[in-house]
């Protein structure tokens, strides 16, 4: 396990004169009884002195004090198989220090270490991450240094910054999403004094990059508690400086016929209490987006409010914010698909046959399935459509979902049509006929052919 290499790195730089700790979120994990995704140690020893101990390290951040020492191939491969999927596995070891300036709003301009962690926690974010751990110690999981009082915020569910709140959130903007990353996935309170410090700086989020911005929400999305994330990014003003297109649903009114739950913000993040968790990144964001273009198409018709083409809208919105915040081509590629084919499941009961097939058979098509479950509970509440796809996929085998051609581009040429654009109209229009069960062979689909697309 990767907790007994940490210790085991513990044990070796004591051995070699040092002091050496677990440190930040591991502990507060290890005292909540949650299995660490990852270990860090702290210890007085230098980077240096840390590589020259172990030999296979790799000095990320070593102008920061920071380097990574790799797992024993057998642990990590152990570790791969209780996680189920191959990560590198490594613990990151680092050096007492204090931090001086932080210009940039993310990284201190000055590295100080220091042989004092009292001096080394003091400048860490939050107090439930500011704690020490001597794995060796005789009590389970060990001894608990807690300099900043994490121990008590950590039993009364609190999240503080450590020292003045206004100093930790300069230092770093990205702490104030940590703050609500934190305060929602252990439904903890923000502290006050945090809190009225995150409300006084939150625009200075604009700082971050937006690669980083976007892994903080992802998180937020992703593990469980979004709802509750959003609510507090809306409260501690930073949700319309991160994501001001989530931020305009507030208010926009629904018709009450479909949506009996309120606005189309109160629907958005109702939705996001009934995804999967974990819930796919590409889920996740698809969820969130997934009615962004309803506050600029809002408009009161006649027999009730309506949102005139808010998909189409929706999905240039969507493919702006993916690119503003730099996922990946694939990724964007599957958000968007989400947010343009939602509204579609109001029409399966009246799709033909090969329209049906052609939408079940949709890349990832189990997230769209997912999307759609999670919007009716946030409204309606009727799964029937739901349920009616279910039924579909189950009873369609696989050669009916996604036949073999009956004809391909070469027989189209031996029938005497000339390659171009007809081509697709032609093929689309056979595997149509196919996937509707009227051509059951190679021949009927020729003679199909020549009778609709005479030469």
């Amino acid at each position: 396990m990767l907790k007994d290499f940490a210790t085991s790195i513990v044990q070796t730089l004591r051995q070699r004169g040092f002091q050496a700790y677990l440190v930040g979120g591991c502990v507060r994990d290890l005292l909540l009884g949650r299995e660490p995704k990852d270990y860090d140690v702290a210890t007085n020893a230098t980077p240096e002195q840390v590589m020259g101990i172990f030999p296979e390290t790799y000095a990320v951040g070593a102008q920061f004090g920071v380097v990574l020492v790799p797992a024993p191939e057998s642990d990590t491969a152990r570790a791969d198989s209780e996680d189920g999927a191959s990560k590198s596995r490594a613990v990151e070891v680092a050096t007492f220090r204090s931090d001086i300036g932080y210009s940039d709003g993310r990284h201190p301009d000055e590295v100080r270490f220091s042989g004092d962690p009292r001096e080394d926690v003091a400048r860490r974010d939050f107090t439930i991450n500011g704690m020490l751990l001597d794995p060796l110690g005789a009590q389970p999981p060990g001894e608990v240094l807690d300099y900043v009082g994490g121990r008590k915020d950590l039993e009364a569910g609190i999240i503080r910054a450590i020292g003045d709140p206004e100093r930790r959130f300069g230092e770093d903007k990205l702490r104030m999403l940590r703050a609500v990353r934190f305060a929602a996935r252990f439904d903890y309170a923000i502290e006050p004094a945090t809190f009225a410090a995150m409300q006084k700086l939150a625009e200075q989020i604009a700082v971050v990059s937006h690669e980083r911005v976007r892994d903080e929400l992802t998180r937020m999305l992703a593990e469980g508690h979004a709802r509750r994330a959003f609510l507090l990014l809306d409260a501690g003003g930073l949700l319309k400086h991160v994501l001001p297109e989530i931020s305009a649903m507030k208010g926009v009114a629904q018709p009450a016929e479909f949506h009996p739950e309120g606005d189309v913000f109160v629907h958005t993040l109702l939705l996001l209490d009934n995804l999967p968790t974990p819930c796919p990144l590409t889920l996740a964001w698809g969820a969130l987006l997934h009615d962004v273009g309803k506050p600029p198409t809002f408009r009161v018709a006649p027999d009730r409010i309506r949102f005139d083409s808010h998909v189409e809208v929706g999905v240039k919105m969507a493919e702006e914010i993916c690119r503003r915040l730099r996922f990946s081509n694939d990724d964007t590629e599957q958000i968007l698909a989400l947010v343009d084919n939602h509204m579609r499941f109001g029409h399966v009961a009246r799709m033909k046959e090969s329209t049906l097939k052609k939408f079940l058979r949709m890349p990832a098509f189990d997230e769209h399935l997912a999307l759609h479950r999670a919007d009716c509970l946030a409204s309606h509440r009727n799964l029937s459509t739901y349920e009616f796809i279910r039924q579909k996929r189950a009873e369609i085998p696989p050669e009916k979902m996604r036949p073999s051609p009956l004809v391909t581009g070469d027989d189209l040429i031996a029938v005497g049509h000339i390659p171009g654009p007809r081509f697709r109209e032609i093929l689309s229009a056979v595997e149509d006929a196919q996937l509707e069960g009227r051509l059951p062979s190679r021949g009927a689909a020729l003679e199909f052919v020549r009778r609709e697309f005479p030469v």
